[in-house]
């Protein structure tokens, strides 16, 4: 019996949250599971660091204040090995100083809390979207390459034989 297609796998986009305070992370993580993303949590910046160097994330919630390091730092520590993940900033206290920092650390969305859940659902959407939407620019970029290349080379293949 042959097997049945379902069609393409759907995988679940997996979302990391870094905050100290015991009621976000629970809030968060349940809003996050009830629509269906997979997501991990951390309490401080060296635990964020260690589920990073053993799972891809698509994006990453990351309050400032965390009692290792600031968020802006752990961003600035991962910023080389994640660039696909999405950054967004969660803070209870925004200032200048921090909002600067958080843009010059490539944030991709900066929120206050409180925060309206629909409207982090909606952020977290559409940076998933932008990020499908780079990822398809880039498997596009290099399929154009490799048809080039492939060109290339069969031209050359003509001219010799």
């Amino acid at each position: 019996m042959a097997p049945i297609d379902a069609g393409p796998v759907k995988i679940k986009e997996k979302l990391l949250v870094v905050d100290d305070d015991e009621l976000i992370l629970e809030s968060l993580i349940s809003i996050f599971d009830s629509e269906g993303y997979s997501s991990a949590f951390a309490r401080t910046g060296g635990d964020a660091l260690r589920l990073l160097e053993r799972e891809p994330f698509n994006v990453i919630i990351v309050d400032v204040k965390l009692p290792d390091m600031t968020g802006l730092e752990l961003l600035g520590r991962i910023k080389d090995t994640t660039p696909r993940m999405r950054k967004i900033v969660l803070t209870g206290f925004p200032d200048a100083p921090s909002a600067i920092e958080a843009v010059n650390k490539k944030v991709d969305a900066y929120l206050t809390k409180p925060f309206d859940p629909e409207s982090l659902l909606k952020l977290v959407a559409r940076n998933l979207e932008e990020q499908r939407e780079e990822l398809r620019y880039t498997q596009e970029r290099v399929l154009d390459y490799i048809r080039t290349r492939v060109k290339q080379l069969d031209e050359t293949r003509s001219m010799i034989h």
